[in-house]
């Protein structure tokens, strides 16, 4: 058993190391290769979150405001974000992704893609459904 779990580590170790280089491919292609994992998380959540205000997101990532005004102008220099004036009320600003910004909060699900391509192209159907099946059962 215990060669089976130590290839099995091997395994999935490979298709780890596959999403990552997609992943970094993606970030390179933006032109972002040194972006943090905590920098991805906040566009993720500006990605997933409504109407996101300073305060807002500054609540989200559990941080200050100053930090948040921080990041969002190294985000802007970076061109992945741009500050919206609310219509409403000139105080308040909107944080939105670019689509350079968008690119990379959706970069992991499309490196996830990429590597199920990769294994649906390796795989014939039986092998698919078999793969599926037993990737099911996992808990």
């Amino acid at each position: 058993m215990r060669e089976k779990k130590e290839h099995l580590f091997i395994i999935f170790e490979k298709l780890i190391k596959i999403k990552s280089e997609c992943s970094s491919q993606i970030f390179s292609e933006c032109g972002l290769s040194d972006l943090t994992l905590k920098q991805i998380e906040y566009l993720r959540a500006i990605d997933e979150n409504e109407e996101v205000t300073f305060s807002k997101l500054a609540k989200i990532t559990s941080n200050s405001k100053p930090t948040i005004t921080e990041m969002i102008n190294k985000f802007v220099k970076m061109e992945c974000v741009y500050k919206e004036r609310s219509k409403d009320d000139g105080r308040i600003f909107y944080i939105r992704l670019t689509e350079k910004g968008h690119a990379v909060a959706h970069a992991e699900e499309h490196a996830l893609s990429q590597v199920i391509e990769r294994i649906a192209n390796s795989l014939d159907e039986k092998e698919m459904d078999m793969l599926i099946k037993i990737l099911g059962k996992i808990r």
